[in-house]
Parts: structure tokens; C-alpha cells; sequence
């Protein structure tokens, strides 16, 4: 059966409902017939036009809000790549026939973004159904008293409904903005490990509330040796971040006494058992030898380390690998393991955020990390980091903290 040749401009236009399409910069690009039958105004009045030109705020009510959170609201599309559904509102517009006479309507909008191939918003659907006549209840001739309480009732929850959904967007921006200056402030500045050299990254999510429970931490340790760490918090906000900072604390402290990764976890997992939060974190260590040109690395429940070598080709440090931090009724020993490196080979530690996506497997998100190590594998640490996390991560904003670290050994 051959497949129909579909005119999606002559769809559109017939669209049932008003829709608009707009630039980033809510400047109309088309309207649909409903659109232009229902607002009174021709297509070549809206085309090229900023929408609040066309139509501005009532100038003859004070209290007049519409054009506000109606560009709020697409704003926070574009910003977001989110759809944004508003509560409704009232935005009178003023009559083409009449200059100077604003008729009264209710509204209920939704906007919704449109991504291009670079995942950049490339046009907001505003689309918009009139609720005048159902606001108003229609009223009896000479008694529309209880239409308009009903219509004031109404009016008044959408209002509220707005105002609180616009107060818990600050609350969260506020708590962002807290957790991630907590966050700044708990990880460690990168700096030189002797004449070795390292990168690290600490990508935040893009929501308002997926941030903060990612840490690294990197340890110089007696003799040619250092330690280097990595750990996701279960959670997300200020209390995740809280949690990550008395964990990766403790973590640092133990890897200064411990003979051995393992046992720095052993220590971290009795002192998470006492943290509220703290459960089923994971958390990965390696520490260096360069005398010896070795490495000895334990996992609690973490992503395995990625051992980049010299001719490009990727191992996955995966032999010592345990349940996650508080996962186990009873406290036991952890594993580890070591492996040798050769000069010009690349530790790299990372957190899930990097490579997991919730559509696919695992495996695809850790295929795409070996492809893209290979392909980079002559960059030096800082150059290496900026890669990963240009083609690692989605164009959009990752959906969730991503710490990354990336040694030469």
C-alpha cells in the first residue's frame, strides 16, 4: 500500500482549536484558521509580528496580568524544552472594530517546544482554547448574579492555582541555587597531582531539583601515589547534597588511613549507615602507584573506572564490585583488584549521569563511552573531559549531575 502524500500546511491550518507557532523570540511564524476566525485578526496582521504587539495588556485594568504569565510561560518553554500548562487566566483583547474597546475572555493556554536536530528549541506550539462562555456559565436574562460568583470563583482558584505553581518554581530555584553553591564550596578545587596531570567536571542537571548528589575527590597519598574517587547520592536537592558532603568528607578522611581502597570503603559504608540518606549510595576509588605503575580499585555498587591504553583500545576496571553503600543487612569486607598500566594510558571515573539514558540499556550508554575514549585517545585529560562531555551528554542538559574524572597516568 503506498504511503499517502500528506500536506501538513493544509493540516495544520484546519487544526481544530486556536494554534500559533512562534520563534524562540514569540514572533508569530503561522496561526491555524481557528486562530485567526476566533482573535479577529487576519493572518497578515499576526505573521512577523511579536505576539504581545499584536495583542498587549488591557491598559484600562490595573490589576491585568495576562500578557505576563502568558509570556512567562513561553519563556519558560523555551528555556526549559518543556512543555509549560498554564491554569486559566483572563487576557481581554481589543476589539479590531471597535479601537479602544477590550473584550473580555478567559483562557486556557499550553505551550510546548519544539526541538530542532540540535535539540535547541526551534518554535513554541502556543496553543489556546477559549473558556469565555463557560467562565460565565451563561447566565439567565436579568440573573446572571450566579454566573458571575461562579465565573469570580472560578477566576480567582485559576489565579491562585498560577501563584502557587509560581511560588514553588522560585522555592526551587532558591533551593538550587543553595544546594549548588553548597556543592561548589564541598568539592575540591582541581589542582596538580605533582607533575601528573588530571581534569575534572561536575556537570549540575537541568531541573530546578535534579542536582547535588555527585561528588569526586582526589587524594595525594605518601610516596608517588594518589587516590581518586567518585560517588552518587540516591536523591536529589539541598538534602542530597548535605548527604554528599558528609560522604565524600568521610570517604577522604578514611583513604588517608586505609591500606587499600576496599578498606576505605569498608569505613565509608559503617559511618553511611549512620547518615540518613546515605543509603544505597555508591561510590567508586582507585589509588595509583606510579613506582609501581599499578592500580587498586574497589566499587561499592558504581560504574566500573575506564583504563583508556595507549593504542586506544578500553578496559572496564569491573573485577571488584559490590553491592552498594547500606545495600547489605550485615557489614562485610569489599573487594579489590589491581591491574598494571603503561605509560600514556588514561584513568577515567565517572558518575551515571554521563552516560545512562532513561530510554536505553546500560551497555548502549557504556558502548558510546568506549567509542568516544578511542576516538580521542591522543587528548591529554582537560581536552579529553571537554569531549566526553560535548558528545556524552545530551544538547538539551543532562537530566541528572554528572562528575567526571580524567587522569593521565
Amino acid at each position: 500500500m503506498r504511503k499517502p502524500q500528506i500536506d501538513y500546511a493544509a493540516v495544520f491550518r484546519a487544526l481544530p482549536g486556536m494554534v500559533a507557532l512562534l520563534t524562540p523570540e514569540l514572533v508569530y511564524v503561522d496561526v491555524n484558521d481557528d486562530f485567526v476566525r476566533n482573535t479577529g485578526r487576519a493572518r497578515e496582521q499576526l505573521l512577523g509580528r511579536y505576539i504581545f504587539d499584536v495583542f498587549p495588556e488591557n491598559p484600562n485594568d490595573p490589576a491585568a496580568a495576562g500578557m505576563r504569565e502568558t509570556r512567562e510561560s513561553m519563556l519558560r518553554a523555551v528555556a526549559t524544552g518543556e512543555r509549560d500548562t498554564m491554569a486559566v487566566l483572563r487576557y481581554d483583547i481589543e476589539d479590531p472594530q471597535r479601537p479602544g474597546h477590550w473584550r473580555e475572555h478567559f483562557w486556557s493556554p499550553v505551550n510546548a517546544p519544539v526541538l530542532g536536530s540540535d535539540g535547541k528549541v526551534t518554535l513554541v506550539v502556543h496553543r489556546v482554547e477559549e473558556v469565555t462562555e463557560l467562565i460565565r456559565a451563561r447566565g439567565g436574562p436579568g440573573g446572571d448574579s450566579r454566573a458571575r460568583v461562579l465565573e469570580a470563583e472560578l477566576y480567582t482558584r485559576a489565579r491562585e492555582l498560577q501563584e502557587v505553581n509560581e511560588r514553588l518554581r522560585q522555592a526551587h530555584a532558591r533551593e538550587r541555587e543553595v544546594a549548588l553553591a553548597l556543592q561548589e564550596a564541598l568539592l575540591p578545587a582541581p589542582g596538580p597531582l605533582g607533575h601528573h596531570q588530571a581534569a575534572v567536571r561536575y556537570r549540575p542537571a537541568v531541573g530546578t531539583l535534579n542536582v547535588c548528589g555527585d561528588w569526586y575527590d582526589l587524594v595525594d597519598l605518601p610516596g608517588d601515589r594518589f587516590a581518586v574517587a567518585v560517588g552518587d547520592v540516591v536523591g536529589h536537592g539541598l538534602a542530597a547534597a548535605c548527604v554528599m558532603g558528609q560522604l565524600r568528607s568521610a570517604l577522604s578522611a578514611a583513604t588517608r588511613v586505609a591500606d587499600g581502597p576496599a578498606r576505605a570503603l569498608e569505613a565509608l559504608g559503617l559511618y553511611a549507615r549512620s547518615v540518613a540518606g546515605a543509603e544505597s549510595t555508591t561510590a567508586a576509588t582507585a589509588f595509583i602507584d606510579w613506582d609501581d605503575h599499578t592500580l587498586t580499585y574497589s566499587c561499592a555498587g558504581h560504574l566500573p573506572p575506564v583504563l583508556l591504553h595507549p593504542d586506544g583500545s578500553v578496559s572496564f576496571l569491573d573485577r571488584a564490585t559490590d553491592p552498594p553503600l547500606g545495600a547489605s543487612p550485615e557489614h562485610g569486607t569489599r573487594p579489590e583488584a589491581t591491574t598494571p598500566f603503561e605509560e600514556g594510558a588514561t584513568l577515567v571515573l565517572y558518575t551515571d549521569g554521563l552516560i545512562e539514558r532513561r530510554t536505553e540499556d546500560i551497555d548502549t550508554g557504556l558502548a558510546r563511552l568506549t567509542d568516544a575514549l578511542t576516538r580521542h585517545r591522543h587528548a591529554g585529560p582537560e581536552e579529553l573531559a571537554d569531549a566526553l562531555l560535548a558528545e556524552l551528554l545530551p544538547p538539551t542538559g543532562n537530566a541528572d549531575d554528572t562528575a567526571l574524572v580524567v587522569i593521565a597516568l
